[in-house]
């Protein structure tokens, strides 16, 4: 009896080990369907963002009121011409004004924007303003630059928007009407995604995935959460709420590299209302241009906003899981086709833990590819868009570890930068006396 009672121990032993690697494969596949349901339904960052266009609001009676637009611009030649003929061709029916901040251009950006100057569509409405090469004491360049236009702003509603971006004609009309309506404080767009190149085309799902992960939109807008983010491409913001906070000469602002989701924290932890939008048809952008300038941007996007090395070295582990590896479970159940019926396992079993993970992500990529005018085939791109971040995801720890920092646009921000965040003593951005509405004064 003793001997029978061995012999089947001895049997069943290793089929608990082997059921269990059955099991953490189920549960991969299982916990893989869930994150990309997940973003596929709740943090998708266009279908689930409100949308002016295809859900407006009634029209707000109150009349539409004076708006000031400022861009800040650093080595923006390839850019700025576009940028500013878009602004100069809204369909706003109230008066408005367009506040450049050269800040600082090595480059033509100057005599782009003194050429635009002259003609005679901008004599009424485009006022430039150059700032000094050297900034001060505890200041980064962008949010110095947005101070410095929004202090010589005239308007009562105030818009942030970037060099690169680029509107449509009825973009200021539908944004102040639909911030009117719903009684907003500051409402931002995500931009429509010009990828002129396959480098965009290949990262651009991804870096959308990973931030409307961190901040789905539909908790961005719910006013009882705390998660708060907003697109520095397009913000619309009223100028009485930009005072209150002391603007982005408020301490923890003024040093930001990340300023326009640091600016939407302050607004939400304040009490006030914002909103995040579908942009699409409304505002068009496009990044970076080529593997090296989207390299430097996203390094850097991710080195000071992707919340500390914590984060940084769980994204690095956790890309590979939820991003290559779901591509790889049928090759490596393939390789591994004789361990696998060891364990127990059949051909049906294992062609269910594929699709399981598979399925949910094609979905996903689907959706987000088709708002992103798309074809179905880039989805196949999503691993090696994986490999390439976790590259960039690598060199911004090692330098995070070794405290280089990193470059952008002639500017290093690294630990010795972020230090100056906190700063004290209020400082009003410094500019050259000779910014101008083309040959008229500015307001002091």
């Amino acid at each position: 009896m003793s001997r029978v009672l061995l012999k089947r121990q001895v049997a069943t032993a290793p089929q608990r080990p082997q059921r269990s690697w059955r099991l953490v494969l189920r549960g991969y596949a299982l916990a893989t369907a869930f994150f990309y349901l997940f973003l596929r339904w709740v943090a998708h960052p266009y279908l689930r963002s409100a949308s002016i266009q295809r859900h407006p609001s009634p029209r707000s009676t109150e009349p539409l009121p004076e708006v000031s637009i400022i861009v800040p611009a650093r080595n923006e030649e390839a850019n700025i011409w576009r940028c500013v003929r878009s602004l100069l061709q809204q369909d706003y029916p109230a008066d408005y004004e367009v506040i450049v901040v050269d800040d600082g251009s090595t480059d033509h950006t100057r005599a782009i924007l003194e050429q635009l100057a002259a003609e005679p569509a901008a004599a009424s409405r485009l006022r430039l303003l150059t700032l000094a090469e050297e900034l001060p004491p505890g200041w980064a360049g962008k949010p110095h630059a947005l101070h410095a236009g929004a202090c010589q702003a005239r308007g009562s509603w105030l818009v942030f928007t970037d060099a690169d971006s680029y509107w449509s004609p009825h973009t200021l009309r539908l944004t102040v009407s639909e911030a009117l309506a719903r009684g907003l404080d500051l409402l931002s767009l995500v931009p429509e995604q010009e990828l002129a190149d396959r480098w965009n085309r290949l990262t651009l799902p991804l870096a959308l995935m990973g931030m409307s992960l961190q901040f789905p939109p539909p908790l961005v807008n719910q006013a009882c959460c705390p998660l708060a983010t907003a697109n520095g491409q397009y913000i619309l913001l009223r100028r009485t709420l930009y005072e209150a906070l002391g603007g982005y000469a408020r301490p923890e602002l003024r040093g930001s590299a990340l300023d326009d989701r640091d600016l939407a924290a302050v607004v939400k932890r304040q009490g006030y209302r914002l909103c995040l939008y579908d942009g699409r048809g409304l505002v068009r952008v496009q990044m970076y241009r080529g593997l090296p300038a989207l390299w430097r941007g996203w390094r850097k996007t991710i080195f000071v906003g992707s919340g500390g090395l914590p984060f940084m070295l769980i994204a690095l582990v956790g890309l590979p899981l939820v991003v290559v590896l779901p591509f790889l479970l049928p090759l490596l159940l393939w390789l591994g086709r004789s361990w696998w019926r060891r364990w127990g396992g059949n051909t049906r079993e294992a062609l269910g833990i594929v699709l399981l993970a598979l399925l949910p992500l094609f979905s996903y990529r689907r959706s987000l590819d088709k708002a992103l005018g798309l074809p179905w085939y880039q989805a196949l791109t999503h691993p090696v868009a994986g490999l390439l971040f976790m590259g960039i995801l690598a060199q911004a720890c090692w330098r995070k570890l070794t405290g280089r920092g990193v470059e952008w646009r002639g500017r290093v921000y690294g630990a010795r930068f972020q230090a100056h965040r906190w700063a004290a003593g209020l400082q009003r951005p410094s500019h050259k006396a000779g910014s101008h509405r083309h040959s008229s004064a500015s307001r002091p």
